[in-house]
């Protein structure tokens, strides 16, 4: 029989029904203890005839309704169970009564009368006596299946039971298979209840019998489980766990941006910046995951997912993300084919790090449900595994070193079953969900990672949902909403939801009251008001019950708790941590319950579980706040003791040594240094703090701490242009991004307001750029409200400094267009590693007509192997890429074929090979590539790529054979039968007819030439190629100086070095070519031109070293060669 047909529905089998209201009638008789359960007895002959009695006593007998009287019948004490018997035949003949007295013949008639018109519909609803005989029907019918539940639960705690019983269940069990899914939920209300009421009577080991006979240790478990996960998770307290009110989690949830996170990188950049990072982003292109389908497959995969890592920053809602995802399935709602939900934070893993469990003990410990419905055989059932906060995890954690372990009933370390446990050996049926801050996601070997995400926070769109469902009062919430749109940083930082938190906190304070001081616009003064609010001027007295007025020395004990939490946050801060134990807050001299109560910022956030740890577990709400406090110490401890904690520890004392400058800039210089030597940037925000804290402006909120503000703005001048000084060093973008914003602190736009005028005037591409200028430019992009969609280099600087310098906003833009900006192979690693990137949102890559060559390609190949990449479309048209350069693209196409949809490589020389090569690729079933373009000896049309390096040559006279002569301004020259009389000159070739150009040529250049007669050559030279001689080393093609194109009717021919290549003539040739010349790739290509068609013939690859001119060579009576126009485009 099932009983757990409608669980999903919400229906709870605890046992613990609402029956405050039920009538009950107290059962007189009293039986002796016994020490083992024992079960009702059946076994007088009279018994059919008692009714059941529902008590919160004990229910040892039947009432004898004939005689209507009540049993006093005493039994002896027994030492085993006794079962209900039915052993005698007239029991059978009597069903069980659920009311006093008798039923007589008359009165069942004309109950069966009254329920046959009830069914007919004949009777007539709403009068007091239809209503009276329709309950009397419904009651009779209620009473007669319970009774029918109650005999087959005797059944099966009873196995010795007469067979006409038996026969009487059996028929009714078909009835029960013509109407399962009806019946089931009547099935369960009615087990509820005798389990109540089995419960009730101090008959747990019976209920509990019952209870795993019938519903069996899963679905007891299950529900259990789900009972106790839905009361932890259904509230929640923002900000501060044990003070905040506590909140329906469905009444304020709104759905956070989870994306598809690449492959769980290590990211180095502090973690306010990476949201700078992210607010860029746009989300068209993102891949949006919803929180109850994180173990569902993204688009185009096809596999397992049983590992998912999740990161975000902190505070972005990594852990009320599990918490939905938990609440959600404990009612009911999402992920019913998961039958088991074990949540185990690192915080609390933490402290078993020196206890042996198996994992079966584990399981135990911490959620007794298991060890209470006897569950052992996890492996047989559909478990999910919740580790949160992967970040705070002590355990060592060592993948490479642990033992194996494969037997959940093998007693180890911890350590040792979390690395089985994520690795598979151990349960490797089971799921499991981690989450992790990014900086510490590389704990966990991406081998035991089958699908990494990420925690946007809110979008724009959310940020206002949020404030809306926070705050009640709708004109309030949109002032909230105005105001913080009108700080970008602010807006920005909106993308945690506990900055929303803290956010709403200050402004519903600031703007609700009709005293309005100066609104926070700043980070520094968003946390002063934070802290004021919760710390300064608490309006809550947790001992003391009413709201009272602050003495002055509650004030200084309040100032007094404040330094020691800032100590505390300084300290765990240099080192690394974020969460911390009591015997941390003893070195501070913190009293662990006054920080709890009073300081609305240190929170218990472990309780004890069975008693069996004392040791509990303690952190900021947010990292920011941490991050605050830290600054403040810091800084009051300069003011008051004047030490400096940011010098190096040389001694025990750091007083501020003797200086021209003042002591505040020694403080601001050493924080700024030690700020910039941080690998991984952790102390980026708190030295915005601390300089922030420093204005004057700010001092207000030290007043109980510092007493009187003291003057600071001759030290501000200094701190900042210190700043200014390093961002003009050679700093990584995202360390001068950091130092821009401790400017923003400082109240100083000065160097932004510069690059801003640029941009106004539009002559920025024009300029030369300082370092510092390039860094505000960074900044001012990145922290633009434009989103990044398309990012052209052109319009800043068609340099590859300006690309290397411009990296960062390239990284968050999702067009790049980097085309015909004079990059080369230099640029291409950088490109790379950001195409690597799990963070990079580049789909679109222009870097058509650059100097890339096949070692540029190679590098940038790199980058579209890697898993992260998720480029869709790559221009490399003339990028001088060759057969090695094809070869390697085909190499980490194949690797990675799951993203690039486009690829053009026109105007480049694939030769044979490389053209079969990306063929055979494009024709690979698991190759996504759409759209390919190669021109290998095709027609291809002429593009504005060669036309925008046209340049304007002309021919020298002083050069010229005396055979020839020049006319059109110097671009045309004809060769003549009578020889002209030029005057002597050295640079004048004597024997062979030719003609150098006036121009040298470097870089790239391109230009058309149209000739006429029988035949006409033209190349190119070195300076240096002899004027006077008869032989090979004057003409152009014979020698290693020059390279050169013979035009002939019917035929071209190439020579270099007298060697010679014949090249037919191509279909629709015409007289006019067109030679392009890049001379840093070392490649000097010739071309027939037609209307707006070029056809390549033929392309010489060299290292040339010096620059070089145009060359012509006539030997034919009038033939003639001219230099054509051809109209740039920008």
């Amino acid at each position: 029989m099932s009983l757990s047909g409608n669980r999903e529905k919400g229906v709870g089998l605890s046992g613990e029904p609402d029956l405050a209201n039920a009538t009950e009638r107290p059962i007189q008789q009293e039986r002796p203890d016994s020490s083992v359960p024992s079960c009702l007895s059946m076994k007088s002959h009279q018994s059919m005839g008692h009714p059941i009695e529902f008590q919160s006593s004990r229910l040892d007998e039947f009432q004898d309704v004939s005689s209507d009287h009540r049993v006093h019948q005493e039994r002896p004490d027994s030492s085993v169970p006794s079962c209900l018997s039915m052993k005698s035949q007239q029991s059978m003949g009597h069903p069980i009564e659920f009311q006093r007295g008798a039923v007589s013949t008359e009165h069942r008639d004309q109950q069966e009368r009254s329920e046959s018109e009830i069914s007919s519909g004949t009777l007539i609803q709403g009068s007091h006596t239809d209503l009276h005989s329709i309950f009397e029907l419904v009651e009779d019918k209620v009473i007669s299946t319970v009774r029918r539940e109650l005999k087959k639960f005797k059944t099966f705690l009873c196995p010795d039971l007469p067979e006409g019983f038996k026969s009487q269940r059996e028929d009714d069990n078909k009835v029960e298979a013509e109407a399962e899914e009806q019946e089931s939920s009547v099935r369960e209300g009615a087990l509820r209840i005798t389990l109540y009421v089995l419960r009730s009577m101090n008959q747990k080991a019976l209920a509990d019998t019952l209870e795993n006979y019938l519903l069996g240790e899963l679905a007891v478990c299950e529900d259990k489980l789900k009972y106790n996960l839905k009361k932890k998770c259904e509230q929640v307290f923002e900000g501060i766990a044990n003070q905040g009110n506590p909140t329906l989690l469905n009444k304020i949830y709104t759905e956070l941006y989870i994306t598809d996170g690449g492959f769980g990188e290590v990211n180095n950049e502090h973690e306010v910046r990476q949201i700078e990072t992210v607010a860029k982003r746009p989300a068209t292109q993102e891949i949006a995951i919803k929180c109850n389908d994180i173990f569902e497959p993204l688009p185009g995969q096809d596999k397992h997912i049983r590992t998912v890592l999740t990161m975000g920053v902190a505070g972005i809602g990594k852990t009320i993300s599990v918490q939905k995802f938990i609440l959600d399935w404990a009612e009911g709602r999402a992920n019913h084919k998961i039958q088991l939900i074990f949540p185990l934070p690192f915080r609390e893993l933490n402290l078993m790090r020196r206890k042996n469990y198996s994992l079966i003990e584990l399981l135990h410990h911490f959620f007794m449900e298991t060890k209470e419905s006897g569950i052992s055989r996890f492996d047989m059932y559909n478990v999910l595994f919740a580790f949160d906060g992967l970040d705070e995890c002590r355990l060592p954690l060592d993948f490479k070193n642990n033992e194996s372990c494969c037997d959940v009933t093998k007693s180890t370390s911890v350590d040792v079953l979390l690395t089985n446990l994520i690795k598979g050996n151990l349960l490797p049926s089971a799921l499991l969900w981690i989450t992790s801050r990014p900086a510490a996601a590389n704990q966990i070997p991406p081998e035991c990672v089958d699908q990494v995400t990420e925690v946007r926070g809110f979008n724009d769109p959310q940020k206002e949902e949020y404030f809306r469902k926070r705050i009640s009062d709708e004109i309030l919430a949109c002032k909230i909403i105005t105001h913080i749109k009108m700080s970008r940083s602010l807006y920005i930082m909106c993308h945690i939801p506990v900055f929303c938190w803290i956010s709403a906190t200050v402004l519903e304070s600031l703007l609700g009251t009709a005293e309005k001081g100066e609104m926070p616009k700043t980070l520094t003064q968003m946390y002063k008001y934070f802290l004021k609010c919760n710390l300064l001027r608490k309006t809550q007295k947790y001992s003391r019950g009413q709201e009272t007025v602050e003495t002055d020395s509650e004030v200084k004990t309040y100032a007094g708790m404040i330094l020691k939490l800032g100590k505390l946050a300084f300290q765990q801060l240099v080192n690394g941590n974020l969460i911390f134990y009591e015997g941390d807050l003893r070195e501070c001299d913190i009293d662990v319950k006054e920080a709890s109560v009073y300081s609305g910022v240190c929170t218990q956030i472990f309780r004890e579980e069975c008693g069996l740890y004392q040791e509990k577990v303690y952190c900021f709400v947010h990292l920011s706040i941490q991050e605050f406090l830290a600054a403040m110490y810091v800084y009051v401890t300069f003011r008051n003791d004047n030490e400096n904690l940011m010098a190096k520890p040389k001694a025990t004392a750091r007083k501020l040594p003797i200086s021209e400058e003042t002591p505040l800039t020694v403080l601001h210089k050493s924080a700024v240094d030690k700020t910039l030597q941080s690998e991984n940037g952790h102390l980026d925000l708190f030295l915005r703090f601390l300089l922030g804290l420093s204005l004057e402006t700010n001092d207000t909120l030290l007043l109980d701490l510092l007493g009187k503000p003291e003057s600071n703005s001759e030290t501000m001048e200094e701190t900042v242009s210190y700043i200014k000084e390093k961002i003009r060093e050679n700093l990584s973008p995202e360390r001068c991004i950091n130092l821009f914003h401790c400017l923003n602190e400082l109240n100083d736009h000065s160097l932004v307001e510069e690059i801003q005028s640029y941009l106004s005037s539009g002559n920025l591409s024009e300029t030369e750029l300082s370092p510092a200028q390039w860094s505000a430019l960074v900044f001012l992009l990145l922290t633009s409200e434009e989103e990044l969609e398309v990012f052209d280099l052109r319009k800043y600087s068609k340099t590859e400094e300006g690309l290397l310098r411009l990296l960062p906003v390239i990284k968050a833009s999702s067009t790049a267009l980097l085309n015909g900006c004079n990059l080369t192979e230099r640029c291409c690693e950088p490109l790379a590693s950001i195409l690597s990137s799990s963070s990079s949102q580049l789909r679109v890559l222009d870097l058509a007509d650059n100097n890339l060559k096949d070692s540029g390609v190679n590098m940038l190949s790199a980058g579209l192997e890697s898993p992260n990449c998720k480029l869709q479309k790559l221009r490399l048209s003339f990028c001088v890429i060759t057969e090695e350069g094809c070869a390697s693209l085909c190499s980490s196409l194949r690797s990675n074929p799951s993203h690039l949809r486009e690829l053009d490589l026109s105007y480049n020389h694939p030769g044979d090979r490389g053209v079969k090569l990306l063929s055979a690729l494009r024709a690979d079933p698991h190759c996504r590539l759409k759209k390919l373009c190669v021109d290998h000896n095709e027609e291809c049309y002429l593009k504005s790529a060669l036309k925008k390096y046209a340049c304007e040559l002309t021919l020298d006279p002083n050069t010229a054979h005396n055979d020839m002569t020049l006319s059109e301004e110097n671009r045309k020259v004809t060769r003549l039968e009578d020889e002209q009389s030029y005057p002597y000159h050295p640079e004048r070739f004597l024997f062979w007819k030719q003609v150098l150009s006036r121009e040298n040529l470097t870089g790239r250049c391109y230009w058309e030439m149209e000739w006429i007669g029988l035949e006409a050559h033209i190349g190119l030279t070195y300076h240096g190629l002899d004027r006077h001689g008869r032989g090979d080393e004057s003409g152009l093609g014979y020698n290693d100086k020059s390279w050169a194109l013979s035009c002939y009717k019917n035929y071209f021919t190439t020579r270099h070095d007298k060697t010679p290549t014949t090249i037919p003539i191509p279909p629709s040739s015409t007289n006019r070519v067109g030679v392009y010349l890049d001379w840093p790739a070392g490649t000097l290509s010739f071309y027939t031109v037609s209307s707006d068609t070029l056809t390549h013939l033929h392309t010489f690859h060299t290292k040339f070293t010096e620059p070089l001119y145009l060359g012509i060579r006539l030997w034919c009576h009038e033939s003639a060669v001219s230099l054509c126009t051809v109209h740039c485009k920008t």
